[in-house]
Order: C-alpha cells, then structure tokens, then sequence
C-alpha cells in the first residue's frame, strides 16, 4: 500500500481537471480546426441516428437497429446499474456514527432514497440531535467527484451545535444513479437541489435552512439559489471554494467544448488525470480521500467538463444579480477554483448581507485541512449570526 508521501496527488475539483483536458484538444489548432468543420457536417445526422438508436432500444422502431448493438447497449446499461448498486452499497455501509466520552450517540442518523426531477435515485443522508429543539438545518451539497459520506466530521460538530444535517449525493456520485463521475446536466443537479431543500422543508415546518456548496457543488448551490422560490426557502448560503471562474486553456477550445459534448459526451480525456494539485495540507485527508471507493478518480469525461464550464460562465454573467444572503469561504493557496473569482464575487453580488473569509495558505478542501475545526466553527457562528439577525428583525416588527 502507497503512502500519503508516494502518492500522486488528484484533484476532484474544477479547473485542474478541465484545463488539462482541452490542452490535450488543442495541439494542433490546425487539426483541431479541420475537426470542428468535420463535425459540424456530421453533428446533425448523427444526432437523427441516435434519436433513432434510443427508440429503437425502447421498442418505438424496433427493427432499425441491428441485435449486436442492442446486446452491447444492454451490456453497458446493465454494467452501470451493476456499478451504481456496488456504490449504494458501500455508501449504506459507511458507519457515519460517532459517540461521545460517555459512549452516548448523541443524534439519529439515516440514509435514503430521494427521486429526482427525472426520477433518478438520488442517494441521501442525514444527521439530527437525538434531544433539544433545532436551530436550523444545514443542506450540503458536494463538490465534483466525492460523495455526501465525506461530512460526517463536519456534521458532527455541527450536531454539537444544535444544528440539523441533510446531505444528497449527485448523479453520477456516491450512492445515486448514473455512471460513476458523469454529470449530464449540471441544471439537473440545480433543479434536484431545489426539490430536495422542498422535501426537508416539509418534513421540518418551521425550522430556519441553509444551503451549502463547495466548489463545483458551491457554483450548483449558487445557482439554484437565484431562483426566487429557492431563496425564500433559505435563510442563506454558504459557498467554500466556489467554482466561479472556470475557463479553457484557449478560446477555440472553448468553442468546440459544446460539440464534443454533443457528440461524444461520455469521452474520456486522460490527460486530465495527471500531476493533480494536492487539494489539502493534510496527508492524512489526502489518502483517506484518494483512497475511497465512492471518490471518482477516473479521467474527467466531455460533458461533464463542459457543464462546469457552462455553469461558472452563467455566474460570472450574474454575480450582481444575486441578493440571497452568503458567506464565501476560500483559501488564498488554492490552485484549483480562484480565490480571486470569490473576491470579486463578494464585491459585486448585490445581497445586502453578505461575508467572506479568505484563509491564507490554505487549499482546497478547507473542511479537510489540519485546521478544518476552525473552518467548520466559523460557518456555525456565521448561521448562528444569521438567524440572531432574522429574530431581531421579528422582534422589531412586533
């Protein structure tokens, strides 16, 4: 077994994962110019193609597609179901409990089912103190690559707190459905983001909600919180390492980024998967991390490099438009989303109350540095701020 010393560092987060990837589509520009013209006489009929190869698999046109790729289309369906019950497994196996010095266990903990918006299952769990009333709830939302089983720590602590704890694995991520690291649509993981907040917010009338997102996670928070019914579901948002300023290594990559999603979305590119930034000064969270079955730490594939850039150039767009109150959190040493791009996030978006915190030398995974406590403390006094602020408001209207 390697050490945390020998181990080459990956990243699962934006921008060290993407631009690799287009750097390995650039060389030549020459050629790359020729395929883009290539594609574009082709894109069309291969789309009517496979329009008509998904009927044919459904029984609608039977007959237009030969028995060989049906059989090797039903293999691969039946390959990634088999992988998603694999990681279901091993997410309902995780021990996400802990005790105290006493030996008590001091919440209920539990892990489900949610269907999405397109009738995914989307794995979830949720942390909640046995005794006392809530203060408020907190939604995490993970980043690129991981899975909602990595904030027990966290959980925990905000347990300690009085604070209530629900987590969703994306698709495509942990426990829920989809090929393991494929995200076909980033709008979908915002609209089952929306959704699930809706289902907690029933199963807990009257009890304060914040929505929390890092990196990738943070750019999908951020989005779905600008829909207006959202934001008045929420008492605010908190953004660790937001992906907000995510481009292409050249602006022709940038344009044939859209097609190579179209046409060849699930396309690998392993060129992004070498020499990653470490994301965490702590070698100890880096092996855990790198280590564990339910991190994807395959080479990124082309939609789903394509969505983050799509995503972070919608809220580069609309940084002055969002009013939701929000604490932004990042470290001034991470190599992977901008810390610069939260800075100027913080300074344009028009929310009336809003805060950031810049930690300096500190990576990527701030809730997985050696200072993760000093992190995590910050975001509970932040929420508890917020919710003081919300009763003094109440106060003076009455």
């Amino acid at each position: 077994m390697s050490t945390a010393g020998e181990m080459e560092p990956l990243t699962s987060g934006a921008s060290n994962r993407i631009i690799p990837i287009f750097k390995t589509l650039r060389t030549p520009l020459i050629f790359i110019q020729s395929v883009i013209l290539y594609i574009l006489i082709l894109l069309f009929p291969r789309r009517r193609q496979f329009r008509t190869d998904v009927a044919a698999v459904d029984g609608a046109a039977s007959g237009q597609q030969s028995p060989a790729k049906t059989a090797r289309r039903k293999s691969l369906w039946r390959l990634e179901e088999e992988d998603t019950l694999r990681r279901r497994s091993l997410a309902e196996g995780l021990n996400m409990g802990f005790e105290t010095e006493d030996g008590e266990i001091p919440y209920r903990w539990n892990t489900s089912l949610f269907f999405g918006v397109r009738r995914n299952a989307l794995f979830s769990r949720s942390w909640l103190p046995a005794t006392g009333e809530l203060k408020g709830i907190l939604i995490i939302i993970h980043g690129l690559n991981e899975h909602s089983g990595r904030y027990a720590q966290f959980a925990k602590q905000l347990i300690s707190c009085n604070f209530g704890v629900y987590a969703m694995d994306w698709i495509g991520h942990g426990g829920s459905d989809g090929l393991h690291g494929y995200v076909p649509s980033l709008d979908h993981v915002v609209v089952d983001t929306g959704a699930f907040l809706e289902k907690i917010k029933s199963e807990n009338p009257g009890v304060p909600c914040f929505l929390f997102g890092h990196s990738t996670g943070g750019a999908v928070v951020l989005k779905a919180a600008s829909h207006p019914r959202i934001e008045g579901m929420l008492e605010g948002v908190v953004l660790t390492s937001p992906a907000l300023r995510v481009k292409p290594a050249h602006p022709i990559v940038g344009a044939i980024a859209p097609l190579f999603s179209l046409v060849a979305p699930k396309l690998q590119f392993k060129g992004a998967n070498k020499k990653g930034i470490p994301v965490s000064r702590d070698p100890a969270a880096l092996l855990a991390k790198y280590s564990d079955p339910l991190v994807y730490t395959g080479p990124i594939r082309a939609r789903t490099g394509h969505e983050i850039l799509r995503i972070s150039s919608y809220l580069m767009r609309n940084f002055k438009s969002v009013t939701i109150p929000f604490f932004v959190l990042h470290g001034t040493a991470d190599k992977v989303t901008d810390p610069l791009a939260s800075q100027d996030f913080y300074n344009e978006a028009s929310s009336t109350s809003k805060d950031i915190k810049l930690y300096e030398g500190f990576l990527h995974d701030l809730l997985f540095e050696p200072e993760r406590e000093e992190v995590g403390q910050d975001i509970i006094n932040w929420m508890e701020k917020r919710l003081g602020t919300i009763a003094e408001n109440i106060d003076h209207i009455w």
